[in-house]
C-alpha cells in the first residue's frame, strides 16, 4: 500500500515506520487543502490531522485513494459523503483524550472564575500586585451546565463533583442510568442554559448541534455565566457569543475553538480561494472582535494537546490503518 501521513510533527516518525513496515509511505509536516497539495497524489491510503480540509475537489487529486485516517475525534474538516460517493472510507479516533480536554475546559473554568490570566497579565505588564479587579468567585456550590455526556463530558462530570459543583446536563440521549449513578440531572437545553453559572460544551459538530448556542436561546442563559466551548467552533454561532459578552448576558468566555477558525488562522489563503461569502467575511470579522474582549480567553484548539493524548491518536490511527491493510475495517466514521 502506497500511504501518505500529512501535518506530522516528526516524533511520529519512528513509531510509523515500525508498525507500518514493507509499506511505501511519504511522511510529511505539510497540511492538504485546495491549494496546498503533495508533489504526489498516488496513495492509497492518507492520514491527516485537523488542519487539512479535503473537499471534493481534492478527492479528485487522490485517484487511487481508499482510505482516510483523520488523526482526531472530529470529522468535520473531511466530506465524508463526497468520500463515500467515491468509495473512500474515513477512520477517526473515538476517543484519546477524555480527561485530557476536560481538565483543559476546567482550566479555562478556574482562569475565567479566579482572573488568573489576568492576575498574571497584570504582574508580568505593570509589576503591580494590586488586587483591584482580581476578586474571583468559588466554584463549589455553583451550577455547571454540561451539554453533551458522551466520552468528555463524562470527565467533566467527575471533575465538577470533586469541586463540590451542582451538575445539570443536555443530551438528546440521556443516560438515566449514569445520572443516577454519578448524582447529576438532565433538563432540556433551555433549562439548563437558565440555570448555569458555567456552561461548556462537549457535544459533536454536525447538523444538528450546528448553531446549538445562537441568537435565539443565547440571551436566555443565566445573566452572568460563563460559557466554555472545547468542543467544535461551528456549534456556538459567532455574531450572538459578541453580543452576549458585549451586553452582559455572558459575564466571560473560555473559547478553544472558533468558527472558520482555519481561515481565521490564514486569511490570506482564505481570500485567494475566491470571492468569500457575506457570512464568511462577518464571521471572520467576528472572531477577530473576540480576540481582543478583556472577558474572553481564547487558546488555538489546544485541548487535545498533551503528550499522552497525541501518542493515544497516533496508536489508534495506526490501528485502523493496519486493520484497513488487513482486511479488517476499524474505527469507521458511522453511517448517517
Amino acid at each position: 500500500m502506497k500511504i501518505g501521513f500529512f501535518e506530522l510533527e516528526g516524533w511520529e516518525e519512528s513509531l510509523i515506520r515500525e508498525r507500518l513496515r514493507g509499506e511505501e509511505m511519504l511522511l510529511s509536516q505539510d497540511k492538504i487543502d485546495e491549494i496546498t497539495l503533495p508533489p504526489r497524489t498516488d496513495f492509497d491510503i492518507i492520514s491527516v490531522f485537523v488542519d487539512s480540509r479535503i473537499t471534493p475537489k481534492v478527492l479528485e487529486k487522490f485517484p487511487n485513494l481508499k482510505l482516510i485516517a483523520a488523526r482526531s475525534t472530529g470529522y468535520d474538516h473531511i466530506d465524508v459523503a463526497a468520500c463515500r460517493k467515491r468509495g473512500v472510507s474515513v477512520a477517526y479516533v473515538p476517543g484519546y483524550g477524555d480527561n485530557t480536554v476536560a481538565e483543559f475546559a476546567f482550566g479555562l473554568i478556574l482562569n475565567l472564575s479566579r482572573k488568573i490570566y489576568y492576575a498574571i497579565d497584570q504582574i508580568k505588564e505593570s509589576d503591580s500586585f494590586d488586587l483591584r479587579g482580581l476578586r474571583g468567585m468559588d466554584l463549589k456550590g455553583k451550577t455547571i451546565g454540561i451539554l453533551g455526556t458522551g466520552r468528555i463530558g463524562k470527565e467533566m462530570i467527575k471533575i465538577a463533583k470533586g469541586f463540590g459543583m451542582n451538575i445539570l446536563a443536555y443530551d438528546p440521549f440521556p443516560d438515566q442510568d449514569l445520572a443516577m449513578k454519578m448524582d447529576f440531572r438532565y433538563m432540556p437545553l433551555e433549562g439548563v442554559l437558565v440555570r448555569s453559572d458555567f456552561i461548556s460544551i462537549h457535544c459533536p459538530y454536525n447538523k444538528a448541534t450546528h448553531h446549538l448556542i445562537n441568537g435565539k436561546n443565547i440571551n436566555i442563559i443565566k445573566r452572568g455565566a460563563y460559557l466554555i466551548n472545547t468542543a467544535r467552533g461551528g456549534i456556538v454561532e459567532t455574531d450572538a457569543l459578541v453580543v452576549a459578552l458585549k451586553s452582559g448576558v455572558l459575564a466571560g468566555a473560555g473559547i478553544d475553538v472558533l468558527e472558520e477558525e482555519g481561515e481565521t488562522k490564514d486569511e490570506m489563503k482564505f481570500l485567494s480561494k475566491g470571492k468569500p461569502t457575506a457570512m464568511e467575511l462577518r464571521t471572520m470579522l467576528q472572531n477577530h472582535i473576540l480576540m481582543n474582549m478583556p472577558n474572553v480567553l481564547i487558546t488555538p484548539h489546544n485541548a487535545f494537546n498533551s503528550q499522552e493524548a497525541l501518542a493515544r491518536i497516533l496508536s489508534t490511527t495506526l490501528d485502523s490503518i493496519k486493520g484497513f491493510i488487513n482486511g479488517q475495517p476499524a474505527n469507521l466514521v458511522p453511517e448517517g
